[in-house]
């Protein structure tokens, strides 16, 4: 007997739910009930056939967050196709050779992407570019009339280990990896947070991030499982999530650490900007420690939950939970303890398992993990390697279980043979008043090998020189964690399509004519 399809989740949802709000598009408030969505879903996957895309057939997206984003999802895992969810930050290039490693044929677009795809689209091998709302760019038919000449259908349940999505990494250390996921893993990551997050009719999740990103997953999946409200933010932005906030009084989230901070430090925020949820989960990138206090302080009563994961892992591993939270202290650094089915290891460079509280590579095992890297079997072999993901995250679990994150492997910096965790440095930095945003790298060093840099934004009128806050640190690091050298600028960090600092394209410029050691 299978379980561990979305006909088992979300068709139940339709028939419960029928007449209450399934999704909102929070620029333009047009509100569909379950039973609407239900129906586009019917004619998206009736409009799919017609193009040629059926079960195992990739089709790709790249638009801003919309309803009708939610809707191309739920085809895909109602047996309408795979879907082939694009980074909107990918430069042409990369573009072209997703949509071709893919196999992709129809794309879907908005009006901010239907030129960049169509400049693409002949090198890509497209055939099929479908415009999803108005406007006077390429394309070769309309969503709409596409829907509207549709026969309604609902394929019958496949099976779990059907394929559904094709997500490709950011691509930032070289060409993007497809990561191909089944409705197994899928799902049983939905049930594994809805093992821990309370979710029902009654919820109304703001999904604010990017839909083509893993973080949004259970928000896409999960929510209206269950009959949440699902109301969309096109495009994240300070402003506009107050506004959205005060509208519809949101009850739950996600939000990468760099999208609180930016949230926080608006000049117009005020407590209400974030106070009607009772509900925060944040991932993707290391937290700053001061931030998340300052989160704590402001809401008290708020549940504030971590996420850590990857999209190899569709994509939760490990929750922080409120209570954890609540303790403070040593509990703020952590990244949680394993979801129900998750086992977690620490390994050292030749696979050998390390105790609690020594760092090595953090290791994972569980059904929610990714079929293969597409067409890449080495690259899958590799990081399958003895039975455990590798996921390239230094760690260490303390005796009770909780994971605690250093540093992403590659960004670890070794200097003078000593390794220093870029990620510890940079709460120290950011535990500055003055500090908006840090990055720390690894930069070349004649003498040292690698040398700590760090690279500030500072606050809007405020200031701070390279002494002051090298002595700031003093107070929280070792003097060899010190960063040597303190880079200031102006305009924000370089940030990727899920708001992650690129620290690569900040290392790039440092490290050219100079061959740097990937630990």
């Amino acid at each position: 007997m299978k379980e561990l399809i979305y006909h088992r989740l979300l068709l139940p949802a339709v028939t419960k739910f029928a007449d209450r709000p399934c999704a909102t598009n929070a620029g333009t408030g047009v509100t569909t009930t379950f039973a609407e969505h239900f129906q586009r879903v019917q004619r998206t996957i009736g409009g799919l056939q017609h193009l040629g895309v059926g079960r195992g057939d990739r089709f790709a997206i790249m638009m801003l967050n919309s309803p009708e984003y939610l809707e191309l999802y739920h085809a895909a895992f109602l047996g309408g196709g795979v879907v082939n969810p694009l980074n909107l930050r990918f430069a042409p290039k990369e573009l072209a050779y997703v949509l071709r490693d893919s196999g992709t044929k129809v794309c879907f677009v908005d009006a901010w992407f239907a030129g960049l795809i169509d400049s693409v689209k002949q090198e890509a091998g497209l055939e099929h570019v479908v415009l999803v709302g108005d406007g006077d760019v390429p394309h070769t038919v309309r969503h709409a009339d596409l829907l509207a000449a549709a026969t309604p259908t609902v394929p019958d349940e496949g099976e779990e280990t059907d394929p559904v999505v094709l997500m490709y990494t950011g691509g930032t250390t070289g060409l993007p990896k497809g990561v191909l996921l089944d409705q197994r893993a899928e799902i049983l990551n939905a049930y594994h947070v809805m093992m821990r997050l309370t979710f029902d009719h009654t919820t109304v999740n703001l999904i604010q991030t990017p839909m083509f990103h893993a973080a949004s997953m259970f928000g896409v999946l999960g929510g209206p499982a269950q009959g949440a409200h699902s109301v969309i933010l096109p495009l994240f932005d300070p402003a506009a999530v107050a506004k959205v906030v005060q509208a519809y009084q949101p009850t739950t989230t996600v939000m990468v650490p760099t999208m609180i901070g930016m949230t926080m430090a608006h000049p117009d925020f005020t407590p209400a900007g974030l106070g009607s949820f009772t509900d925060l989960v944040y991932g993707a990138s290391p937290m700053p420690q001061a931030l998340l206090e300052k989160l704590l302080a402001l809401y008290p009563d708020m549940n504030i939950w971590q996420g850590y994961g990857m999209t190899e892992s569709s994509s939760v591993l490990t929750f922080l939970d409120p209570e954890a939270h609540r303790s403070g202290g040593k509990m703020l650094r952590s990244a949680g303890r394993p979801m129900v089915g998750v086992v977690l290891s620490i390994q050292d460079e030749e696979g050998n398992l390390l105790p609690p509280g020594v760092p090595g590579e953090v290791c994972a095992r569980a059904g929610n993990f990714m079929v293969e890297y597409w067409n890449k079997p080495e690259a899958t072999a590799e990081v399958f390697r003895d039975g455990w993901y590798h996921t390239g995250d230094a760690g260490y679990l303390d005796p009770e279980g909780f994971l605690f994150l250093v540093d992403r492997v590659k960004d670890m910096i070794v200097t003078g043979g000593e390794n220093v965790y870029s990620t510890e440095v940079e709460n120290a930095v950011a535990s500055h008043a003055s500090v908006l945003q840090v990055a720390v790298i690894g930069i070349p060093h004649e003498k040292w090998g690698e040398a700590v840099h760090a690279i500030v934004v500072l606050k809007e009128g405020a200031s701070a020189t390279e002494a002051e806050l090298i002595d700031h640190c003093r107070e929280w690091i070792a003097g060899y964690k010190l960063p040597k050298s303190v880079e200031f600028r102006t305009e924000p960090l370089p940030l990727s399509g899920a708001m992650k600092v690129l620290k690569k394209d900040l290392r790039d410029p440092y490290w050219a004519g100079h061959e740097r050691k990937v630990n």
